[in-house]
């Protein structure tokens, strides 16, 4: 795992809950939930997670956070969405298209509330040029298996990285500097601000590495 820090993770914008100085959570067990506003998955599975999370740990240690970030559909993913998700429980694109055709809108909106502090990833301009050094760069970085594939399969992939590289005209720094792989994702830094957890989709060991962090250093 990266030698990255509770420090690395970059706020552009409070949405809910701040400003904040995440170096005021130390001494406790910090999530944080990355998520787009036009992810069905984050929605179906990951933030109602992280909300069931919060209400059953917040006493006893846990800080969770989200964190919106815009790795694609960049006209979607923004902060103005994210302002009208956590204010009036309004969604947008394929979020909307998925929990509507799940049955999971009240009167075409989200139908609860996030309860825990919301920020939106720090989202720049993209201005390094596409070379192949890059290419590489980035396959290593996101794809931890890579040099495991046949050469094939690598130079597939790294014709799919420079197609995405080419149309990409911005940059999400946390979703990046994690390397996180899509989302949604978490982040998991333990009551000594040590990261200990970086995972993508839905993940089943959540809960139970929450409640052993929770445990663990919790008398020191």
């Amino acid at each position: 795992m990266k030698n990255l820090s509770l420090s690395d993770i970059t706020v552009g914008h409070w949405v809910q809950g701040g400003p904040i100085s995440l170096d005021d959570w130390v001494g406790s067990v910090i999530l944080i939930e990355v998520f787009q506003v036009n992810c069905p998955g984050c929605f179906i599975y990951a933030l109602p997670r992280a909300v069931d999370l919060h209400q059953r740990y917040h006493d006893q240690g846990l800080v969770v956070m989200g964190l919106a970030t815009a790795f694609e559909d960049y006209d979607k993913n923004t902060l103005e969405n994210l302002q009208k998700l956590v204010t009036s429980g309004e969604v947008i694109g394929e979020t909307y298209k998925a929990l509507n055709q799940y049955g999971k809108l009240a009167e075409g909106k989200l139908p609860w509330k996030i309860p825990f502090p919301v920020g939106m990833d720090r989202v720049v301009e993209e201005t390094e040029p596409v070379t192949d050094e890059r290419v590489q760069r980035y396959a290593h970085e996101f794809l931890p298996e890579f040099e495991k594939y046949s050469d094939e399969q690598k130079l597939a992939v790294l014709q799919q990285v420079k197609h995405y590289l080419q149309q990409k005209s911005r940059k999400a720094v946390t979703f990046e500097r994690f390397a996180l792989q899509g989302t949604p994702s978490c982040i998991v830094f333990d009551r000594k601000a040590q990261l200990r957890d970086v995972s993508f989709g839905q993940i089943d060991y959540k809960q139970a590495m929450i409640e052993h962090l929770l445990v663990e250093n919790a008398a020191d």
